[in-house]
């Protein structure tokens, strides 16, 4: 019965309940899509930085983040590797090891940063093989061959086909000295790996390195970063039964997570500052038809309405205008971000913005359970629960009183 009354006293004044609908809509319709925006460029801008080297997880001896010594090394890493791989989400798990060396051609040599790697299982993990400009990626028959970032090739004054000394120091403390023919120049894109990274086959790199069978990491990936995240318990299960830890992608990755913190913070402000507008026009409008039915409210509690009970119905007819507004737009929201999911989004004039972040010129929202309800569960409540300040005032009217003042 109260719900019968409440939906027909919101069709009184019939232009102001669309409007109020409308506004709801709108903002529930932007909430939706840019969270989801948000949240899919995060998706984007974390999948391309982890995939191009880190991948979306590693294990590690313990203290090896923070001090990558050659000599802290895991033991028998093709069983760990396996291991791994038998945990669910896990689709690619490939030992590395590297270390700091001078690389020579000629009287110039430049510090570098070499990791010996698995070209079976790295093209699984990696995509710095589609990265390669001149020249091949690391083959699994390789013996002698070398990949190096362009600019440190060009400092080097290498050309695919040249031949690179190598010289660092061993894991016994030993020369580790090696001559390498440059097989392929890789573009990333990132400068730092551009300038400084160079690959050359683990068999190798263990044998320059007097690593034996050893590796320093071994680098996870999955389907997805969800799919990986949600194998972590178990990889760190496995992983510190041999006294080793797991890094998840924000620890392989620290500055990229804090700046996807701090963009979500910044956000979070622009979308409560949204709801609060929405808020208060929602309230104004209420207010409005409080005073407008002070004088019927005064007549209902002379016959015997309880001011509660009015009080109850005035708050019924906020949460179905709240109700319509919000599920019309995570309607229409939904629909157009799912659009907007298959077909992307090109903002013009924003190319080297993007590119700086590592992100592509189209863009693609990711719908989740997340974006789609964080809006309009946050426009209800706040409508709600303002809707409260209003509402109590009829619990304060007096019949006689009200009747005159309306």
């Amino acid at each position: 019965m109260m719900l019968q009354l409440a939906w027909r006293n919101l069709w009184r004044r019939p232009t102001r309940t669309v409007l109020s609908v409308t506004s709801i809509t709108l903002a529930t319709l932007l909430l939706v899509f840019m969270l989801s925006f948000q949240l899919g460029t995060y998706d984007t801008m974390k999948s391309n930085a982890l995939k191009i080297f880190d991948g979306m997880a590693q294990i590690q001896p313990n203290d090896y983040k923070d001090d990558p010594d050659i000599r802290k090394v895991i033991a028998a890493p093709e069983a760990l590797s396996k291991a791994a791989l038998s945990i669910g989400g896990v689709t690619a798990a490939s030992p590395r090891a590297s270390s700091y060396a001078i690389l020579a051609n000629g009287d110039l040599g430049y510090g570098a940063a070499i990791a010996g790697i698995d070209p079976a299982q790295e093209s699984h993990i990696s995509t710095l093989a589609a990265t390669i400009r001149k020249g091949r990626y690391l083959r699994v028959d390789d013996s002698d061959a070398i990949i190096m970032g362009d600019a440190l090739a060009r400092n080097l004054k290498l050309s695919v086909g040249d031949r690179v000394t190598l010289l660092g120091s061993a894991m016994d403390g030993t020369v580790a000295a090696d001559s390498l023919e440059l097989v392929g120049v890789f573009q990333s894109g990132l400068a730092e790996l551009d300038r400084q990274l160079a690959e050359i086959p683990l068999v190798r790199f263990q044998e320059s390195f007097a690593m034996e069978d050893k590796a320093n990491i071994i680098v996870l990936s999955g389907h997805d970063l969800a799919s990986v995240n949600d194998a972590l318990p178990q990889l760190a299960k496995a992983a510190n039964e041999r006294g080793l830890v797991v890094r998840d992608w924000g620890e392989l990755q620290p500055a990229l997570k804090e700046a996807i913190r701090m963009d979500m913070a910044t956000s979070s402000f622009l979308y409560a500052t949204l709801v609060i507008v929405v808020v208060f026009i929602i309230l104004n409008t209420l207010l409005m038809s409080v005073l407008e039915r002070t004088r019927e409210f005064g007549m209902l509690m002379a016959i015997g309405m309880r001011p509660g009970l009015a009080a109850r119905m005035l708050w019924l007819e906020l949460i179905l205008l709240a109700l319509i507004g919000t599920v019309i737009g995570l309607i229409l929201g939904s629909t157009v971000t799912l659009w907007a999911q298959k077909a992307g989004i090109v903002i013009a004039g924003t190319e080297g913005l993007l590119a700086m972040w590592g992100l592509p010129e189209r863009l693609y929202p990711a719908l989740t359970t997340t974006s789609a309800l964080v809006g309009p569960v946050a426009i209800l409540f706040s409508v709600a629960l303002g809707g409260l300040v209003p509402v109590t005032r009829i619990t304060r009217l007096e019949p006689v009183t009200a009747m005159r003042e309306g």
